[in-house]
């Protein structure tokens, strides 16, 4: 199988990225909610407890709306999916250090590991949106963390907001052949 056919399969499947950052921007809206009117470890456990649910909730959107919900047995793009899903956790210990010396850099260094675990969605995917997520996200979380330690949920919020941005934007992406 040729990339661009693999490629065009991960869009096909996953509708350009559309279902998984639909539910990622709820799980993000759900964590800076908590943050913002409960308290910020509500927030983070939020977002830490609902983050392993993304890829089931977004297989579960999938089959409701009648679509297939992973890639065929054997896809040569199967593997580089599992390796790029596996790139936001191996960066927990990371945001764990730096929410640790600084509470309000929660988010931002979350904003900032999301961003490059994208990176690697611009091949699977075959979709240049992607690396403009990517760099929105760790964008916004450098100058989250430089210039705007304050309020807490800052970050929780535009991340929502780009992700939701990016999924209404994806499904008409999805056709693009890169």
């Amino acid at each position: 199988m040729e990339i661009v056919a693999a490629q065009r399969d991960v869009r096909k499947v996953f509708m350009g990225g559309f279902p998984g950052q639909l539910v990622s921007s709820a799980v993000w809206f759900v964590s800076a909610a908590a943050a913002t009117w409960y308290s910020p470890k509500a927030g983070i456990l939020l977002l830490a407890v609902g983050g392993t649910f993304i890829f089931p909730l977004t297989q579960l959107l999938l089959r409701l709306m009648g679509r297939p919900a992973s890639l065929p047995k054997g896809h040569p793009m199967n593997a580089l999916a599992m390796q790029a899903a596996f790139t936001l956790p191996l960066n927990f210990p990371l945001v764990l250090a730096a929410t640790l010396h600084h509470p309000y850099w929660f988010y931002p260094s979350f904003m900032i590991a999301l961003g490059a675990h994208y990176l690697p969605f611009v091949f699977l995917y075959g979709m240049w949106q992607f690396a403009a997520l990517a760099a929105a996200l760790v964008a916004s979380g450098v100058l989250i963390l430089m210039y705007l330690p304050a309020p807490f949920s800052l970050g929780g919020w535009l991340t929502a907001a780009a992700l939701l941005a990016f999924a209404l934007t994806a499904r008409s992406a999805r056709q693009a052949p890169g």
